[in-house]
């Protein structure tokens, strides 16, 4: 196996190139009435398109690695979907001229590991905020290298996001990067090259009533209901800021915002058979970037979040993403709010 900074590197590139997949597929997809619509397809092509494109960089140099992906190429190879197929061929084909159809389909099925405690694979969300892509808002690319269980280095693509704070109508396309035990840092995508990284820190509030509150776009991501209780009684009153995808992760370790709630939208916690249960690739990247940054991050019972279980977190209910400092303080909220 190469070193982690070789893998740091090709998986960095990596997800650049997505970034770029990504942009072609707004410009020459996405309209205006995608969302209201319900047009999922452009974010589809992206998905298998990210997919395919990441998957290919990391087997060609790391063959060993297995990778945990969210998308398969079952609907692609559906003779009703041959459209998309081709849309999704004709993009990557932009990025990597050298894939045929085999060749992405089969980059795309190498993601269907189904994730272990012992071992090293890589974890990928090629398309985390599906209705972000569409508004052409905020969404992320998410790829993280979990190592016997912990995650051990994590990158997100962030192709709309601003790389200083308020600056969400120029100077996009970041990607964030944390090591352990290295820290945490930021750079910015021009002419397909990274500027040099900067190191990025979560903020330094201390009382709930100066915090900014980072929840879902979504509510059916996370129960707004009860994050306006916690505000409420955390003495909160400026507004929360609401994105989609892991962007959120990004806006706490840098220091935009002092903690994100991701609360159980049913009631009975662990105890709740028919409970959502989280998707590692939805997380991994960002907890890294967090805890790298100076942050913490547990469930609404106060654990960490366990990478060990496959494909989902399966002891884990809920996220809480903090500064550290605050933690205590909103776990006890939250779990007040929520009855426990």
């Amino acid at each position: 196996m190469k070193s982690q900074s070789d893998m740091i590197q090709v998986a960095t590139q990596a997800v650049i190139k997505a970034s770029k997949i990504c942009l072609t597929v707004q410009e020459n997809l996405v309209s205006e009435d995608s969302l209201s619509k319900k047009d999922r397809s452009p974010v589809t092509v992206a998905d298998f398109g990210v997919q395919a494109i990441i998957s290919q960089e990391l087997w060609q140099a790391f063959p060993d690695i297995p990778l945990v992906g969210e998308e398969d190429s079952a609907q692609l190879s559906k003779p009703e979907n041959r459209l998309l197929n081709e849309n999704v061929l004709k993009h990557v084909q932009l990025i990597n001229p050298d894939m045929n159809e085999v060749q992405v389909l089969g980059a795309i099925d190498r993601g269907t590991y189904t994730g272990s405690s012992k071992g090293c694979y890589w974890c990928l969300d090629p398309i985390d905020g599906t209705k972000g892509f569409l508004r052409k808002d905020q969404y992320a690319i998410a790829l993280a290298l979990i190592e016997n269980g912990e995650v051990v280095f994590g990158l997100l693509g962030c192709p709309n996001f601003p790389i200083r704070s308020g600056e969400y109508q120029e100077n996009r396309n970041c990607v964030f990067k944390a090591v352990r035990g290295r820290g945490a840092a930021m750079a910015q995508v021009q002419d397909n090259e990274l500027t040099e990284w900067q190191s990025i820190n979560t903020d330094s509030v201390d009382n709930p009533s100066d915090a900014i509150f980072c929840e879902s776009f979504e509510s059916g991501h996370s129960s707004h209901s009860d994050s306006n209780k916690i505000k409420t009684l955390l003495g909160i009153e400026k507004p929360s800021l609401r994105i989609d995808s892991q962007c959120k992760y990004a806006i706490v370790a840098k220091g935009d915002a002092s903690f994100y709630l991701r609360l159980p939208t049913s009631p009975g916690g662990k105890d709740n058979p028919d409970r959502y249960v989280e998707k590692i690739w939805d997380h991994a990247a960002g907890v890294i970037l967090t805890e790298e940054a100076g942050g913490k991050v547990t469930d609404i019972y106060g654990e960490a979040l366990d990478f060990s279980l496959g494909r989902r977190l399966e002891d884990n209910v809920g996220v809480i993403v903090t500064n550290e400092l605050l933690h205590e303080q909103v776990l006890g909220t939250v779990q007040e709010v929520l009855g426990m």
